[in-house]
């Protein structure tokens, strides 16, 4: 939980640099620096394995939130032994390339009861890179509850990055991007596989 603490931090420091007259590209680079450098499952000279694709403004897109009400909670199959009850929150529908798509926002139950984390929400995805240039059990991006407050988003997949079942195995319970947020496309911006491996 406090990988997802300091995921946040960067994303709202992001975002304000990004509307301070920074460029795009300079502000997702400062963004993946920090990412880096806080990162809680891997240490030191091993923080030199993290591999991204090249930043590209064309995999950040204007997303349509739905706000979707009356789902209970489910148990979200994790890469471990113990699943997490989730429930989805809402649907981004957006267009990327010409391809219209979806992705299911999802919120964790133990979070929601929580102070601290209690707005936090997040997309788990997999996409045609997925085992191949990214981490098989797919990615993630974090959302804040009140970044979807006007029902539109900017989805960034530049943002996307492995769950920390990409690098150690055993240890996490990362849960697994269900079959409906998988995506027809690949996703060729973000996180790529950590290239150590574990």
């Amino acid at each position: 939980m406090k990988k997802n603490a300091i995921i946040i931090l960067l994303l709202a420091g992001f975002l304000s640099s990004y509307g301070q007259g920074i460029s795009y590209a300079d502000s997702a680079m400062a963004f993946r620096a920090a990412y880096i450098n806080e990162h809680g499952a891997v240490k030191s000279k091993d923080r030199e394995s993290l591999q991204f694709f090249p930043v590209n403004e064309g995999f950040r897109v204007k997303a349509r939130f739905e706000r979707l009400y009356g789902f209970g909670w489910f148990d979200m199959e994790t890469s471990g032994t113990i699943k997490k009850k989730h429930r989805v929150y809402g649907i981004l529908h957006f267009t990327l390339h010409d391809t219209t798509l979806q992705l299911r926002v999802y919120q964790s139950e133990q979070l929601l009861n929580t102070k601290e984390y209690k707005d936090w929400l997040f997309v788990p995805f997999t996409d045609k890179t997925s085992g191949n240039e990214t981490y098989a059990n797919g990615r993630y991006i974090d959302i804040l509850t009140p970044e979807l407050e006007t029902g539109m988003y900017w989805l960034d997949f530049n943002k996307a990055y492995n769950p920390y079942c990409a690098y150690v195995s055993g240890k996490y319970n990362c849960p697994i991007p269900p079959a409906e947020n998988d995506l027809p496309v690949a996703i060729l911006a973000g996180e790529q596989k950590f290239a150590k491996g574990h």
